[in-house]
């Protein structure tokens, strides 16, 4: 199982398959190796990964969570320089099946040269693998004919997100990666998605795809011992509001707000006056501090009504806690399933 970005939803799908007794082994770069290490099952062997040094991307640097965004071509690169190692690696393990993230189009070239099938795991949304295929194959002038006029994204959009235009053989654009590794996968793409939540999406990428798609989510983690000795705190302070009284603020592990964003955000919160718990995320190697971002006197205004946490915060023990109303969020594919996934505990939760 080759593994290059930290994708939770890839660990789960590992999960499922030692149930069955199969052997599984985790190719990747240290710094994920670290976070996953504790939590392996018997079956499952860790395999590192060596990028090359570069100066501007040092080992913590080596995944894509707490990555300064403008180290992302960077950490691309490395990996692509990398890749020649990749061919041994098979040759020692002899695995009968690799799965692999979808963001190094060669793994699937370079397993195919060594005869062992690679299929694609795809992580995100496949409403949204169906808007960037259809693009793909028909161009950004002839949107129009996507069967889905619900999803659309304007042209700031596009250009934000790096995707206009994907050109064929633009191995340098992001989304190309994504679209070469589907095209790569052998036959198959499995998806961390289900035929309730996404059923024609589905089924829309698999004809114009021509691969069969299969649904293997929603995989949510389960909480850690470790998160479960951070949450005292947390729920002790929960605890002591009304049901469905706190919003709860979170923008994913790899997007960072801008200090302007997080003072807009602040002076929000502080004039709705409703209870709110906060996770505020700064890249790693990045000298600042949440009180030199937020509004001066934002943190005292504030105290009894948030809490604002810096770093990491147990997010599936916050959602399942009945005091949690709303939330704010990036939408990370990911995060809107563990959302999913605590819905049964109230239906009058609200994005």
């Amino acid at each position: 199982m080759v593994r290059f970005w930290p994708c939770k939803s890839l660990f789960g799908t590992s999960q499922e398959i030692i149930k069955n007794e199969f052997h599984i082994y985790f190719l990747c770069t240290s710094i994920i190796l670290k976070s996953i290490k504790e939590t392996l099952d018997k079956n499952s062997k860790l395999v590192e990964f060596h990028l090359p040094y570069l100066h501007e991307l040092p080992p913590h640097y080596h995944t894509t969570k707490d990555l300064p965004p403008h180290l992302n071509s960077t950490l691309i690169q490395a990996f692509q320089m990398a890749s020649s190692k990749f061919p041994s690696i098979i040759e020692t393990l002899k695995p009968n099946l690799i799965i692999y993230d979808g963001f190094q189009p060669w793994v699937a070239t370079m397993a195919s040269s060594c005869n062992i099938h690679a299929i694609m795991f795809y992580v995100s949304s496949t409403s949204g693998l169906a808007y960037l295929y259809h693009q793909f194959l028909h161009g950004t002038s002839n949107l129009t004919s996507f069967p889905f006029s619900s999803i659309y994204l304007h042209d700031y959009e596009i250009k934000k997100l790096g995707i206009q235009p994907i050109k064929p053989r633009d191995e340098k654009a992001f989304a190309y990666m994504i679209l070469k590794s589907f095209e790569q996968s052998h036959n198959i793409i499995l998806l961390n998605t289900c035929r309730e939540i996404e059923g024609k999406y589905i089924d829309y990428v698999s004809t114009i795809g021509k691969k069969e798609l299969i649904p293997i989510g929603p995989l949510i983690r389960e909480a850690t011992i470790g998160e479960e000795e951070d949450w005292g705190t947390i729920q002790s302070w929960l605890d002591k509001k009304d049901q469905l009284s706190c919003v709860y603020v979170s923008f994913g592990s790899e997007s960072f707000l801008s200090k302007q964003e997080i003072e807009e955000l602040a002076k929000g919160l502080e004039l709705s006056k409703v209870n709110f718990i906060w996770t505020i995320k700064f890249p790693k190697g990045v000298n600042t501090t949440m009180e030199e971002m937020v509004p001066q006197g934002f943190l005292e205004s504030t105290k009894g009504k948030g809490m604002v946490i810096e770093g990491w915060a147990p997010q599936s023990l916050i959602l399942n806690h009945s005091s949690i109303g709303g939330i704010i969020t990036h939408c990370g594919w990911n995060s809107i399933l563990r959302k999913h996934e605590f819905w049964h505990t109230n239906n009058s939760h609200a994005y």
